[in-house]
């Protein structure tokens, strides 16, 4: 295993997480606000100089944060539990767990990767560039909160911001430990202990948040994972701290890419469609973080990265004739591994500082990122007599070097308005080398220029205006800017992208809304002019629609929140399937809960709604009922789910809770891949934590 290659690393960092316990015995006990984020330094995402519900964001576009407490509420298994409620997602769910990361925002087909995901600032994806991009998904349980943010501040990151970007902040373990466990339904068993430790003069913390999880899973879809994530910080000097971060992953899914037929789902039938078929995943990674104050107004954060992600997906070849005539898929005795692996090694510095500009105060950056990734591409075939080895008959190397800066300017022209220009610049090489092939070689190179503008104004004191347009970019993979391995010539995906909207108070009331348009060009399609090319830029979409969030405390520990999000336009404007809505792209979407906090009691009911959405792109309605070839298509229903979420403390640091998830056993799918996803069943689970 690999991670045993890197094992040393481990040990270091637990010896100085060992190190700081044996300090921290004689030190005072840690304050509740947080020092050891005080310590670790990051690279900062959102820019806010208030609390989730007032107006005052640096940032021009939407936002949402998702604080330790809110996620806590919701009890979830999965990162999934947590975007379903954000304004603007939709989600592609596979099973309960979204070991596959499969989500599209503001009227982008969730089947598709046009947004981006980040960890601490770092891309948690296997490849940005040379595709395969979410194969790995962040577990929620070493998350602490949440950033979505949408609009022209996403420039500052990239590539593949089209939607916007997600960012999952990972804890800071304090002093002193904490257990959690809880049960639940398909023999679902979770341990999680959190553990931290600040030395004496508190300028030094280490911690570790560890996770073993196992279920058989709904359908008979189980898995065993293990999720360790070990954190040091200090800080050198009163203008220098330095953080580094290592974590290991494991998971064994007994998942597949086939779903059960027509006849099967709608006589109520549940069961794993592929049995046999394994997704085996791990991947081991390292940040590293500093922070330097060059004068009272002047700060360097740099970060350096690496990772490295195996993921061996071993499928059971299927006999279409038998499995029509059987109503069900049945499987042949000769099964492929699409077995491969991904490395990435970054840096990424950002130069910020405040600034006099013509009078006006301005708040500048200056960004730079160096990034390098390369995947191992191995098809194995293989037999039921010797189902994890055989013949390599396919072994390619992608690789893709690229490089990104961004300048980025927040000038004060008055007290109330503010405006936001930049302009961020991805240059990056793609390389593909089929062993296979006699080493055959292609290679191809781009360059995306892609400027910003956005502004805020003060309304009121409580009250702001905000707004900009900016362009966004997702790149072609290597597998088709290098099919047949010919260079096709192909830009990257853009998108110029709109937005206005208004967010603020008023006495118990928070709200946002927000109006979007998105002109999304030049996507990659099938067929070119040029005989010797496969692929051409020509595909063209437009998106528009509108976010709303409304939020009001009732007194006496009642609270309402809810949000929807309306995509009246998500439709192809130029190709075959012209007029045609994006699949996995609903019109309309929106969540609700009710919630009771007082004292030692917390109650919530919520409620998720997604509209009808179709499967593909030829918006066929009916779903297939015989065992078709590639992705199925059809109309997949609208439906609303309901989950009732409780909490008590027992006592300090001591809380017991418990949930009923789907609490209505509503029956829904949740998408279509060579057959129908189900959705989870009504599902109970419990379990406590304990903080000594």
């Amino acid at each position: 295993m690999k991670y045993l290659n890197y094992h040393p690393i481990a040990a270091a960092i637990l010896c100085s997480f060992a190190a700081a316990s044996t300090q921290a015995e004689t030190a005072e006990v840690t304050s509740p606000d947080q020092q050891a984020s005080k310590i670790m330094p990051a690279i900062e995402v959102l820019k806010i100089k208030g609390q989730q519900q007032s107006h005052v964001f640096d940032e021009t576009g939407s936002v949402i944060l998702i604080d330790r407490k809110q996620i806590e509420q919701v009890q979830p298994l999965s990162t999934e539990d947590v975007l379903r409620r954000v304004p603007g997602i939709n989600l592609k769910s596979e099973e309960e767990t979204a070991i596959v990361a499969n989500f599209g925002m503001r009227g982008l087909s969730a089947s598709e990767s046009k947004s981006l995901l980040l960890e601490d600032g770092v891309p948690v994806a296997p490849g940005l560039f040379i595709g395969n991009d979410r194969y790995f998904n962040t577990r929620i349980q070493r998350v602490e909160s949440v950033e979505v943010l949408k609009g022209s501040a996403s420039l500052r990151y990239g590539p593949s911001t089209i939607g916007g970007v997600v960012n999952y902040i990972t804890k800071n373990p304090d002093d002193g430990v904490q257990l959690s466990a809880r049960v639940g339904s398909f023999n679902m068993q979770e341990v999680n202990v959190e553990a931290g430790a600040t030395n004496a003069a508190e300028d030094a913390f280490a911690g570790i948040v560890a996770t073993q999880a196992s279920s058989d899973g709904f359908m008979d879809k189980g898995y065993d994972m293990s999720d360790v994530m070990v954190k040091a910080g200090i800080a050198l000097s009163d203008t220098q701290k330095v953080g580094l971060k290592f974590a290991y992953h494991e998971n064994d899914a007994n998942i597949s890419y086939r779903g059960i037929f027509l006849d099967a789902f709608e006589n109520g039938e549940r069961y794993n469609a592929a049995p046999d078929d394994w997704y085996l995943t791990d991947r081991t990674a390292f940040d590293l973080n500093h922070e330097l104050l060059l004068s009272d107004t002047t700060k360097l954060n740099t970060l350096v990265y690496w990772s490295d992600i195996t993921r061996d997906y071993w499928r059971y070849d299927v006999n279409t004739a038998a499995s029509n005539a059987a109503g069900r898929w049945v499987y042949a005795d000769t099964l492929t591994g699409n077995n491969r692996s991904f490395e990435r090694v970054g840096i990424e510095s950002r130069l910020s500082f405040d600034q006099d500009f013509m009078g006006a105060a301005a708040a500048t950056e200056f960004g730079l990122r160096l990034m390098k990734e390369e995947a191992d591409d191995n098809r194995i075939r293989a037999t039921r007599l010797s189902d994890r080895s055989g013949v390599n008959d396919r072994h390619i190397i992608d690789s893709a070097t690229s490089i990104a800066a961004y300048a980025q300017s927040r000038i004060q022209l008055t007290g109330a308005l503010a405006v936001t220009p930049g302009l961020r610049v991805e240059s990056y090489e793609q390389k593909r080398v089929v062993l296979t092939d006699n080493g055959a070689t292609a290679k191809t190179s781009n360059t995306e220029f892609l400027p910003g503008v956005g502004a805020t104004y003060e309304l009121t004191p409580a009250s702001q205006l905000y707004g900009g347009v900016y362009r966004a970019f997702s790149p072609a993979s290597n597998g088709v800017a290098l099919d047949g391995l010919a260079d096709q010539l192909l830009d990257g995906e853009q998108s110029t992208n709109y937005e206005l909207g208004i967010r603020g108070n008023a006495g118990e009331l928070n709200y946002e809304a927000a109006a979007f348009y998105m002109d999304f060009t030049n996507q990659v399609v099938t067929g070119n002019s040029n005989p010797n090319l496969s692929q051409s830029n020509a595909g063209a979409t437009k998106h528009a629609g509108m976010e709303l969030v409304l939020g009001y405390n009732l007194g006496a520990g009642f609270r309402i929140d809810s949000n929807a999000t309306w995509v009246p336009k998500s439709e192809f404007e130029t190709g075959d399937f012209a007029g045609n809505r994006l699949p996995y792209a609903p019109k309309l979407l929106a969540n609700m809960a009710l919630s009771y906090n007082i004292e030692a009691v917390s109650l919530s009911l919520s409620a998720h709604h997604r509209g009808e959405q179709y499967g593909d792109a030829s918006n066929q309605v009916a779903i297939p009922s015989t065992a078709a070839g590639g992705i199925w298509g059809g109309l997949l229903p609208a439906y609303t789910v309901y989950d009732l979420f409780a909490q008590y403390q027992v006592f300090e640091g001591f809380t017991i809770f418990g949930s009923v998830k789907n609490l209505t056993d509503k029956d829904y799918i949740t998408g279509l891949r060579q057959g129908i996803y189900v959705g989870t069943e009504r599902s109970i689970e419990a379990g406590f934590r304990y903080r000594f």
